[in-house]
């Protein structure tokens, strides 16, 4: 097998931990012995062992007494750069050194200023052999969330609605009417067990009175984050029951009531977009999904906020109706969702 397989099966494992490692990078390692996978793992849950931890224990779990002589002479591959420093965990790169493995090999480098070619440093000062790049593109994109929020501090923005085959995105009055079938909702509420959070405007929150779970599928709730400038929707509403931690931004107060939390902002009518994505990154939101309504998917799109879209467009045709935003992008993949077309473009 090559570099380049082992690789890729350090990213099938690191996709295991999505949902689940939030605000930490997902990542998967595989310890290879002349030839053979002699232990692989990933990290599971934010808070607990990382990848190389858990390859290292599945070593040993393998082969017990050996494994310690199998490890001098194996190579670990690990998807992004093993950690230098101490965090809720010891660093992994002193791990690699402690068992003196011959070799590791490394997907993507690192950009968080405590790690960044810190670990590099730690495994070729200890004489172990490094090689970076393997599949690196591939590894920046599984945590491209991680990678946004390092570099850009901003969580990972996906805007996502559906619309109809004329390109309306609800009807003209203050109704509800779907538009996608139920098999783009099961897929909506799977996307909602991967991220951080959903957020939504009033008037969707007011209108729909949506849940923002993930209650058709196996999985975490997202954080649900409403914009409710005056406080306006009533307290009746789906978004205040205690099936998920709810933020509502909003110009009126800041308080914690149970799982609602009320954080007041300045001047909402000026940059909204930019106030929430720093305020989601301040309080540690890698990624989010924005649904609705126009309004509030048009202020990230003018400014320039928005990093993935995904857009369900139904075989209906309406007369008329507010009409879907617009979007300039690298169209990346056309699925076809039962009866509905999912697009996704990524941002340029």
């Amino acid at each position: 097998m090559t570099d380049e397989l082992y690789m890729q099966r350090c990213l099938e494992l690191a996709k295991l931990g999505m949902g689940n490692v939030s605000p930490n990078p997902m990542v998967g390692c595989v310890i290879v012995h002349e030839g053979q996978i002699i232990g692989e793992g990933y990290h599971q849950k934010i808070g607990e062992a990382h990848a190389e931890v858990n390859a290292i224990n599945n070593v040993f779990s393998n082969f017990s007494e050996t494994a310690p002589a199998l490890l001098k002479n194996a190579t670990a591959y690990v998807s992004l750069e093993p950690c230098a420093h101490f965090g809720k965990t010891p660093p992994c790169a002193d791990l690699l050194v402690k068992h003196q493995l011959k070799k590791v090999v490394i997907g993507n480098t690192d950009p968080f200023s405590e790690v960044n070619g810190k670990g590099i440093e730690k495994l070729k000062a200890a004489g172990i052999i490094v090689e970076t790049g393997i599949l690196a593109d591939q590894c920046t994109y599984l945590n491209r969330r991680f990678f946004t929020r390092i570099k850009q501090q901003r969580p990972f923005i996906i805007l996502k609605w559906a619309q109809t085959a004329n390109g309306f995105f609800a009807p003209a009055g203050a109704s509800q009417q779907w538009i996608s079938g139920p098999l783009a909702k099961q897929c909506a509420h799977q996307w909602r067990t991967e991220e951080d959070a959903i957020l939504v405007g009033k008037q969707t929150a007011m209108i729909d009175n949506p849940q923002l779970t993930a209650r058709n599928v196996a999985g975490k709730n997202p954080i649900r984050i409403i914009i409710d400038k005056n406080l306006t929707i009533p307290s009746s509403h789906h978004i205040y029951n205690k099936e998920a931690k709810t933020i509502i931004f909003n110009e009126v107060k800041t308080d914690v009531i149970d799982n609602i939390h009320f954080v007041q902002m300045e001047d909402m009518q000026f940059y909204l977009a930019q106030k929430i994505a720093f305020q989601l990154y301040l309080m540690d939101i890698q990624s989010v999904i924005i649904e609705g309504g126009a309004q509030i998917l048009n202020q990230f799109i003018n400014a320039n906020l928005w990093d993935e879209a995904r857009v369900f467009t139904a075989k209906t045709v309406w007369e008329n109706g507010i009409k879907a935003p617009q979007l300039i992008g690298d169209v990346i993949e056309h699925l076809q969702i039962g009866d509905d077309e999912l697009t996704i473009t990524q941002h340029i």
